[in-house]
């Protein structure tokens, strides 16, 4: 159930179901019907007022601790904390309460502070001035002080505080130009129609005097659905033509006055706000496992830890010892309710192998790592001016992941930037000197090209030529203006030929193509212009120079140009008044209104005659085909999902090098199923499966370049579910085989929809492969929304796109440093964080673990409590930080190079389970070593210089000395690229460390109950067999990675080691070179 219908239903049984009706009446400016007309029933509606927060001063406490604590790792680490306090246990609260805190308190305040900057754009938004024409004069007053019925008083350049009904306007023809940017992302111009019957109001006491309603559907997400309007006894139907929404912009007009019709979070943006769902990374995925198997090693070891406790004291010689003898009350408890105390303790005792401090460096890694991108100067667009932005850095690590790329064509593989190149007219090309009237009629008016003077749009400057002022053109689509531009430049002007003709009735988009009507004054001849795609205008025509004009389309679809055809239909004035009389039928009509106006479309788009055809040219952007190659190269299948017909996208296709001219290319279009798509829709779902299947043989050989067309009628139809009754079965899986052998895949003629339901069908394979989707427009949000990885291009359709990707680049080229060089790292660096974190704390809990068996499982703590505290905090955090923000193991330039390099990390390697395990064993291993290695020297009775014996204090910081030494090393032993802020980070944390035991146990604290650790450090430090143990215990901890890794190089080395012992070699070369050098001067 979606929000609105939810929100009906609340409504619906908070007012009474009887009191509730689908429509709301509007009385403009607020004026009671005359007496004796209807009886005047008062409706209540909300106000203008927006909250976007999610949070108020008095919640914030409760809902967000609620929030924080539904994740895993924060309810486990309360559930120790309490533990603590309710029991007694073998460690502080401390040790568990403060990493918490700190988890919490830094998340609450980074939470708090985005909620305050929602309530602050509330309140920007919320308290902004408005004009209302009040009593025949002008007023200010807030926009949350916005009631419906509200006549309002706009300005250029302003933007809509609500959704409204245009009026009037300060153009004579009752028009306006808006931009929508914030609504679908199109930042052209649209053209927004007043009210026939209230259009000559144009001042403030002309429009105060109008009396008349508005009858509308009661609040809905459908953007354009508004239904009739009573206005001076007339009817006057409405329709998105005459709707202002919320959050679009007046351009290109002085002034309009409209009235308020859906207010606050009844208004169309506000029902249709939808907050993107929470992604995860497959790195984040993994982490959660792991965490899963490391709580089921941490309840094994306190389960066994407890049986051996009560196993050990069944002998009655090996109860408690003397000095801690039970008491009469404790003897007398149950056994199980003893057993259960005791495993609370041990896991309590060794919860430590759960980083929590993980999460808090995986998080500052990702924020802190994501403005590496947008630092990065080669992704910084000179020519806009705009950077790559970061959106979700949770998200930076799924980069080096990608194994399926989905791209928009116009405007993110193409420049979107169109220029005419050609017109067809009656099947001959017409170069600049020749001209067909009727053919140029039709183009000069069948658009909704506006004239502009100078104006900045996105801080960009438009109608400056030589530094002065000029007109220039704008529209809802760059093909139109690329079009009129054409016609001005080859002698067709507008201005100087559109005086022999006047529109008789507004332009008109249709499902089909936009259409107008016009006639000429001296014949009084009234034509219909229709202009539109070839599949659309075609089944339409019934004369004309078809087949010629159908060829030079195909073959200019073939060389990449945007083509549309141009037909015409005269009409008797009978004909006229019968279509206008259709129309307007459909257009008042309550119900079925869509389906009426379809209808009616139908009947009047018939009958046409073919005029011609135009080709635009969008040029392939800069460095685009060599992106797709690289991708390719890196084991990327890239999947083009464009609206554009097949023969234009296929060309594109092979400019781009997504299509190789040796690929062989496999058809499932409308085109190839035309025989099968006259008969009834079982027979083309049957033929969709014997195409499927026939290219299966092929694929099994040695020839794996295969290419997949297939365009949105064909696909809803493998798309469809199979019935139970029929045979056809399942086709999805049928397309799913054939996709997945195949180099490139390109689906034309797309809705939107469609291309999210692609994403989503390639996500919920069987392989479950990662996926990202790249584009420019609002069409391609759905795509965006749905991949793993969402990317937005900062083009010429707006910034919607931009805003709900994950990140957003200048440029379609970009997208190869993002993936091949960025992701690489991203991915390298955090897979070795959460490896070495579950690494170092397995070394740091198992000697616990262990000590258990020497002190009859009395849950003593092997460490004391500073280090239980600061290990994860401060003396290892650190250097595996740094080094998840800096590390190279390869320089960037090679991975541009080779980009075959991305292939070694594909499919998450780096944290499979046989790679989990060899971590988890080597420090288990190195745990092991530390432990009995300090435990034989103990064995020996050691002493210190004056005689005195070691005791169990020093024997925990003896083992948490290498300890530490050894998990430093062995980061530092893994990092490639070698930095000063390494040395300064990695030694620091060892000095900070020393320094720290030096102060720790060298003073007597007056805050502590206790002084066990007095002079501990510095009396281990005055031994010898302590330093040399420390130093052999540390290197045989680290022999066997390092043998594992010089065998594994030398017998079984992948691609990018051979390039790491090359780059050595090179280095090596060129400092004995230098040194040579030196010698011989």
């Amino acid at each position: 159930m979606d929000f609105s219908t939810l929100r009906t239903l609340i409504t619906r049984y908070c007012t009474g179901e009887e009191n509730w009706v689908d429509s709301r009446t509007i009385y403009i400016g607020h004026k009671e019907p005359p007496s004796g007309t209807e009886a005047f029933i008062q409706q209540r509606f909300p106000d203008n007022r927006i909250v976007s927060s999610k949070y108020t001063f008095w919640n914030f406490v409760p809902k967000n601790m609620f929030e924080q604590f539904r994740r895993v790792a924060n309810f486990y680490f309360l559930i120790i904390f309490l533990v603590q306090l309710i029991i007694d246990t073998p460690t502080s609260p401390i040790t568990s309460g403060l990493p918490l805190f700190f988890v919490i308190t830094v998340t609450a305040i980074k939470q708090g502070y985005e909620d305050w900057l929602r309530h602050k754009a509330d309140n920007s938004v919320n308290q902004c001035p408005i004009h209302v024409v009040q009593h025949g004069k002008v007023v200010r007053k807030q926009s949350r002080k916005l009631r419906v019925g509200d006549v309002v008083f706009m300005k250029e350049n302003e933007t809509f505080p609500c959704d409204l009904i245009l009026l009037s306007s300060s153009r004579d023809d009752g028009t306006c130009f808006v931009t929508t940017a914030s609504l679908d992302g199109e930042s052209s111009h649209k053209t927004y129609y007043a009210v026939q019957d209230t259009k000559a109001y144009n001042t403030e006491k002309e429009v105060d005097s109008i009396h008349a309603t508005i009858e509308c559907e009661q609040p809905q997400p459908d953007l354009y659905n508004v239904v009739t309007m009573s206005c001076c006894l007339f009817f006057r139907p409405l329709g998105s033509e005459n709707l202002l929404l919320r959050g679009a912009t007046l351009k290109n007009t002085e002034y309009i006055y409209a009235v308020a019709i859906y207010t606050g979070m009844e208004t169309k943006m506000a029902l249709n706000y939808q907050s993107k769902t929470q992604k995860r990374s497959a790195v984040e995925k993994s982490m959660n496992a792991y965490l899963v198997v490391y709580l089921c090693i941490l309840i094994s070891k306190a389960l066994i830890n407890t049986v051996l406790k009560y196993a050990w004291q069944a002998d009655p010689n090996r109860d408690e010892p003397w000095y801690n003898d039970r008491t009469e009350p404790e003897r007398q408890r149950h056994i199980v309710s003893l057993a259960f105390t005791d495993f609370l303790a041990f896991m309590v005792l060794f919860n430590y192998i759960i980083p929590v401090s993980m999460y808090v460096t995986v998080e500052m890694q990702k924020f802190l790592g994501s403005y590496f991108i947008m630092w990065d100067d080669e992704m910084f667009d000179e020519e806009m001016g705009e950077r790559a932005v970061v959106n979700t850095s949770d998200l930076n690590e799924e980069l080096g992941q990608v194994e399926y790329v989905f791209t928009d064509k116009t405007g993110t593989l193409t420049e979107n930037n169109m220029e005419f190149i050609e017109c067809c007219v009656d099947g001959h090309v017409y170069v600049p000197d020749e001209h067909e009237e009727l053919f140029f009629r039709a183009l000069c008016l069948c658009h909704t090209v506006q004239v502009k003077e100078e104006e900045t749009v996105d801080g960009i400057k438009h109608g400056i030529h030589q530094g002065k002022s000029t007109s220039f053109y704008i529209s809802s689509s760059p093909d139109e203006v690329a079009l009129v531009e054409g016609m001005k430049r080859w002698s067709a002007n507008t201005h100087t030929h559109t005086h022999t003709f006047y529109i008789a009735n507004k332009p008109i988009c249709t499902h089909i193509a936009h259409l107008v009507f016009a006639h000429i004054h001296t014949l009084s001849y009234l034509y219909l212009f229709c202009k539109g795609a070839d599949s659309a205008i075609f089944p339409r025509v019934v004369s004309g120079k078809v087949e010629q004009i159908k060829a030079r389309v195909e073959h200019n679809a073939v060389e990449g140009l945007r083509t549309l055809c141009v037909a015409y239909r005269p009409l008797s004035p009978e004909q006229y008044q019968e279509v206008c009389h259709l129309l307007n039928g459909a257009k008042l009509a309550l119900q079925d209104r869509d389906k009426r106006l379809a209808e009616a479309y139908d009947i009047i788009e018939k009958d046409l005659i073919l005029l011609g055809a135009t080709a635009v040219e969008d040029r392939l952007q800069e460095k685009a085909a060599d992106t797709i190659e690289s991708l390719h190269k890196a084991g990327m299948k890239v999947w083009v999902l464009t609206g554009d017909k097949m023969e234009t996208a296929a060309a594109t296709c092979y400019a781009s090098k997504l299509f190789r001219r040796n690929t062989q290319i496999l058809e499932l279009t409308t085109k190839r199923t035309e025989e099968q798509t006259r008969r009834h829709d079982q027979g083309l779902l049957l033929w969709v499966r014997k195409e499927l299947y026939n290219p299966l043989p092929p694929l099994r050989c040695d020839c794996t370049d295969y290419g997949l067309i297939i365009d949105g009628a064909t696909l809803s139809a493998v798309m469809r579910p199979a019935q139970e009754d029929s045979n056809s079965g399942n086709y999805k899986e049928i397309f799913l085989e054939i996709c997945r052998n195949c180099s490139a895949v390109l689906c034309c003629r797309m809705a939107p929809l469609q291309k999210a339901q692609i994403v989503k069908l390639i996500k919920a394979s069987k392989e479950h492969p990662i996926t990202l989707a790249i584009g420019d427009g609002a069409n391609d949000v759905s795509m965006i929304l749905e991949a793993h990885v969402g990317i937005g291009i900062m083009g010429k359709e707006g910034r919607q796109a931009v805003r709900n990707s994950d990140y957003a680049i200048p440029k379609f080229k970009h997208l190869k440093k993002m993936l091949l060089v960025h992701g690489h790292y991203y991915y390298i660096r955090i897979s070795e964080l959460v490896q070495y974190f579950f690494y170092k704390n397995v070394c740091f809990i198992f000697p616990q673990f262990l000590y258990q068996f020497f002190c009859g499982f009395s849950q003593q703590p092997l460490y004391d409590t500073a280090y239980l505290t600061l290990y994860n905090i401060s003396f290892t955090s650190l250097p595996i930080l740094l080094y998840s923000l800096i590390e190279q193991h390869i320089h960037m330039d090679i991975l541009r190079r080779d980009p075959s390099l991305y292939r070694d990390i594909a499919k998450n390697s780096l944290l499979r389970w046989p790679i989990f395990i060899y971590w988890t064993v080597l420090g288990v291993y190195d745990a092991i070593v530390m432990f009995f290695g300090v435990y034989f020297l103990f064995d020996n009775t050691t002493f210190t210089s004056n005689g005195q014996m070691f005791g169990n204090w020093t024997f925990g910081t003896l083992v948490f000395t290498v300890l530490v030494f050894t998990v430093t090393f062995k980061l530092a032993l893994d990092t490639h690229y070698w930095t000063w802020i390494n040395h300064f980070v990695i030694w620091g944390s060892l000095i900070f460390f020393v320094v720290f035991s030096l102060l720790w146990g060298g003073i007597i604290w007056p805050f502590l109950n206790y002084q066990r650790m007095y002079y501990v450090f510095m009396q281990m430090l005055s031994s010898g067999p302590a330093w040399l143990s420390i130093i052999l215990l540390i290197t045989a901890s680290l022999l066997p990675d390092v043998l594992k890794k010089v065998i594994c190089r030398t017998l079984w080395p992948t691609t990018t080691e051979r390039i790491q012992v090359g780059a050595c070699s090179y280095m090596l070369s060129r400092i004995f070179f230098r040194i040579a050098s030196v010698i011989e001067l």
